[in-house]
């Protein structure tokens, strides 16, 4: 009966004609899907290989439904362990629909490939059947299956069709690949574009990417190389064309790794819907040939005794993970002892290149790749002697980790004696970055360091006067560090000859750019004086700008900056401090109310004064607001705290008390506790300056105020 056909009300009508139209969501549905059997003989059981192409994302939780047919028998027992080529979280099967929910991320246009390599037997009868496949976000497609009588043709692939040839079966190892000969069934020959799949035993032994140069088809280069999970799809280049067989060669450079277990595995290639199963081969995890080059590493150490601190210098290969820019390297080293709290990125080198950041957790060092890094599973490690990492203080046999993208490589054992020898200096320390030590009370504010000549552009001597060293130097072993600035000429080579140490020539100089090192003939022990002649026959030139230029000095044993003074060039130069005279009276004090211990200095006054002497300083402290602000050298020189600074953070030690700044912040850092600053910490001269009340008060030491003097003086 024809349905009748009535006029809306007029109301309604007039409503729907007033509301605008709501788009549809567009719908989304998976592409290019090709779902293909293992063995396509009536009523038996087969591995079934799905592949198609997203056309949203796919997250890790959401998941893949695969319906098969009615006629197929599948079993409810299938698992996670069932699934190869993609990382499963779980598996569930309700009647003849398998729901995978993946454990990996996707991202549109990603071509997906897995494996359900058992539960699934194929109809009874032969014919042609559906196989439907939809994810989470997308709708399904549908598939074509062809069951073959089993009488006839019970499989599309043949047992044992090719041989496997690796050059290492050890479990883990990068390898070169080669299957085949693989005769093609019937009258198959090889056409140009055709699309050969290599479906891998397991997808860890593949790296992100394939470059063709790497794959040959029957001796020619491959005209193109794509990976989806644990498939390789090879275009068949014009050089193949017409063969009636196959056979396959990947290069070690491919990437391919062999899986990490010990195990028996095949490959499958399929081409023209025929799926070809190679020969079992077997990897060994133990025994001959089980350790390979990839897995373990070689460390190479300037210095390898126990305590001592040395550079370490390794190449490791993470063959398919791959280094790649601000991804991250992780070190770890046997103990935690070894790692100072502070690390420096320019001191870790990655292929030669700084690292753009270091950070330490415990005895784990964690490095990010600069920018503009070519991606590498070869990365060669430098840890620079600078770093100021040491070795473990017991002798023995030890360990590096080295980690990237979840692959984590162990070298193989080295040796920690018990002494250290003498280093070659081919890493000398990065002195604009020390690294802080506990106070040792050493105190060189009365040390000097004074020029034989201060006209411009004119060689000159230099003679450095080192009160006391608060670690004493071996000789021969250990260095005493100088440091001139920008504009300074300094040879590429310096005679031992033309520099003494306490009136001995040295007995090795190494010029690292700026610095100097000098490895003295003698013993200094802790607490005594050392002073360095350089003889204007070493060479050194004064800049040719008049300034005021800062010299520093660092040792090798202690891990902040001993002291620094300015020189002057084209003028006279600023006034050095003497060694105080020893005398039974107390230094008068600017009045009777100021403790006889304190240092005083002027806002304005690029100096400070120290039991009656004055002494010179980087930058004159100010005000900013109601804040005083003072050069972090004023904490190291005149209150013989334990100082580290640089272009971008400061570090005041006293004891167990840390407190820290960061260039151009208000925050910073007391212990783990993070506080509010009044000011923000700026540079002047190249020096940090730091809000004088922050430290004072968080170290433990008094601010007051000489009216007569105008001066501020610190004490404890």
């Amino acid at each position: 009966m024809e349905k009748s056909k009535k006029a809306l009300p007029i109301v309604l009508a007039s409503a729907l004609a007033a509301t605008p139209f709501v788009a549809v969501p567009q719908a989304y549905a998976i592409e290019k899907l090709d779902v293909s059997a293992d063995n396509d003989g009536a009523g038996k059981e087969s591995e079934y290989d799905i592949k198609f192409t997203l056309e949203e994302d796919l997250a890790s939780g959401d998941t893949i439904t695969v319906d098969f047919d009615d006629d197929f028998d599948v079993d409810d027992s299938i698992s996670k362990k069932d699934i190869s080529g993609i990382d499963v979280k779980r598996v569930e099967v309700d009647d003849n629909e398998v729901t995978i929910t993946v454990d990996e991320d996707f991202d549109e246009g990603d071509k997906i490939s897995f494996t359900i390599k058992k539960g699934i037997t194929n109809p009874d009868d032969k014919g042609t059947y559906d196989v439907s496949v939809e994810t989470e976000n997308e709708s399904s497609d549908t598939d074509e299956v062809e069951i073959k009588k089993s009488s006839s043709s019970s499989s599309s692939k043949s047992k044992n069709d090719y041989s496997v040839t690796l050059s290492s079966k050890a479990a883990g190892e990068k390898v070169s690949l080669k299957l085949g000969k693989i005769s093609l069934k019937g009258s198959d020959e090889l056409e140009t574009n055709s699309t050969i799949t290599v479906t891998f035993p397991e997808k860890g032994m593949l790296p992100s990417s394939i470059d063709e140069d790497d794959v040959t088809v029957n001796g020619t280069k491959a005209k193109s190389v794509s990976i989806s999970g644990s498939s390789v799809d090879i275009k068949i280049p014009s050089g193949a064309d017409s063969d009636d067989y196959i056979t396959l060669e990947f290069d070690k450079s491919a990437g391919i790794e062999n899986p990490s277990s010990g195990d028996k595995y095949v490959f499958k290639v399929k081409y023209d819907g025929t799926t070809y199963e190679s020969d079992e081969f077997e990897i060994t995890k133990n025994g001959s040939g089980s350790s390979s080059a990839s897995d373990s590493f070689t460390v190479n150490l300037s210095d390898p005794g126990a305590g001592a601190r040395t550079s370490y210098t390794f190449d490791a290969d993470f063959g398919s993970k791959e280094l790649k820019e601000d991804g991250e390297l992780i070190l770890e080293f046997p103990s935690s002892d070894m790692v100072p709290g502070i690390l420096t990125a320019s001191d870790f080198l990655l292929n030669g290149k700084s690292a753009k950041k270091a950070t330490a957790v415990g005895n784990r060092v964690a490095l990010v790749a600069p920018t503009g890094f070519k991606a590498t599973s070869k990365v060669k490690v430098e840890v620079t002697y600078g770093a100021w990492i040491s070795n473990p203080k017991t002798a023995g046999n030890y360990t590096l980790k080295a980690t990237v993208s979840g692959r984590t490589l162990e070298s193989k054992s080295f040796s920690i004696g018990g002494s250290s020898v003498n280093p070659t200096p081919t890493n000398p320390t990065n002195p604009t970055n020390p690294v802080p030590v506990p106070n040792t009370g050493i105190n060189n504010s009365t040390a000097t360091i004074a020029l034989t000549q201060n006209a411009l552009g004119k060689q000159t001597g230099v003679n450095v006067a080192i009160k006391g060293l608060g670690v004493g130097l071996q000789k021969q072993r250990d260095f005493i560090e100088i440091v001139f600035p920008v504009g300074y000429k300094v040879p590429a080579y310096i005679a031992p000859a033309n520099i003494s140490v306490n009136g001995v020539g040295a007995n090795f100089v190494a010029v690292r750019g700026q610095n100097v090192l000098i490895y003295p003939s003698q013993d200094i022990p802790a607490a005594t004086n050392a002073n360095i002649v350089i003889n204007p026959a070493a060479n050194i030139v004064n800049p040719a700008v008049k300034n005021t230029y800062s010299i520093s000095v660092f040792t090798s044993e202690e891990r902040g900056l001993l002291f620094s003074r300015i020189v002057g060039v084209g003028m006279p130069s600023p006034a050095q401090p003497k060694p105080a005279t020893p005398t039974p009276q107390q230094p008068q004090q600017p009045s009777t109310a100021i403790p006889a211990n304190s240092a005083s200095f002027k806002v304005n006054t690029a100096n400070f004064t120290l039991h009656g002497k004055t002494y010179p300083l980087s930058a004159a402290p100010y005000i900013d607001g109601n804040t005083t602000m003072v050069p972090a050298q004023f904490f190291k020189e005149a209150l013989a705290l334990t100082t580290q600074w640089n272009n971008t953070s400061v570090a005041v030690i006293s004891g167990t008390k840390v407190v820290k700044f960061t260039v151009g912040s208000k925050t910073a850092k007391v212990g783990k506790t993070d506080i509010q600053l009044p000011a923000p910490v700026v540079l002047k001269n190249g020096m940090p300056m730091i809000p004088i009340r922050t430290v004072t008060d968080n170290l433990g030491y008094k601010v007051g105020w000489d009216a007569k003097t105008s001066s501020v003086y610190v004490y404890k």
